[in-house]
């Protein structure tokens, strides 16, 4: 609904919130960025997002949280916590199509990467005795599967 603050000027304000000087609620933030409103709120209890509040309450957000949304999604991807995403937040800047790291954020990418390189390594290890186990099972081995003289390390946080 658009309304005329002054006839002689003939200058409009659309009175609805859509819209309304480049403001969003919370459930516009998610569909445009395809996370869901629970997750939104989840990244502002861990400080990763700070939307201001309208009189009512009610979160306000920017066009320039659809970049931050975007960016918390690919650390994500990449495998940091939200923890880490926090501190390497401050080190990026780009928009919601690119993101552009800082040189300060190596060491920690690093340690996700290296991290990740061994969490693949022991699930190829768990694959690889569970086809073992599977094929004595099936009996197209013949040969029993060795159990190991000590406790095999676990795959701590990963569900299968």
């Amino acid at each position: 609904m658009n309304a005329k603050l002054n006839p002689d000027t003939g200058v409009t304000v659309n009175l609805g919130f859509r819209g309304y000087c480049g403001l969003m609620r919370i459930g516009e933030l998610a569909k445009r960025t395809g996370v869901s409103v629970r997750s939104l709120r989840y990244y502002e209890t861990e400080g990763l997002l700070r939307p201001d509040r309208s009189g009512n309450g009610y979160r306000t957000f920017t066009e320039d949280d659809i970049a931050r949304v975007l960016q918390i999604q690919l650390f994500y991807s990449a495998g940091l916590c939200s923890g880490k995403i926090a501190e390497l937040l401050p080190c990026v800047s780009g928009d919601h199509t690119h993101l552009v790291p800082s040189p300060e954020m190596t060491g920690e990418l690093e340690i996700a990467k290296t991290r990740i390189q061994n969490q693949i390594s022991l699930l190829t290890t768990s694959l690889s005795v569970l086809e073992r186990v599977l094929a004595a099972a099936k009996g197209t081995d013949t040969a029993a599967v060795p159990v190991p003289a000590r406790p095999v390390r676990r795959h701590r946080g990963i569900r299968v």
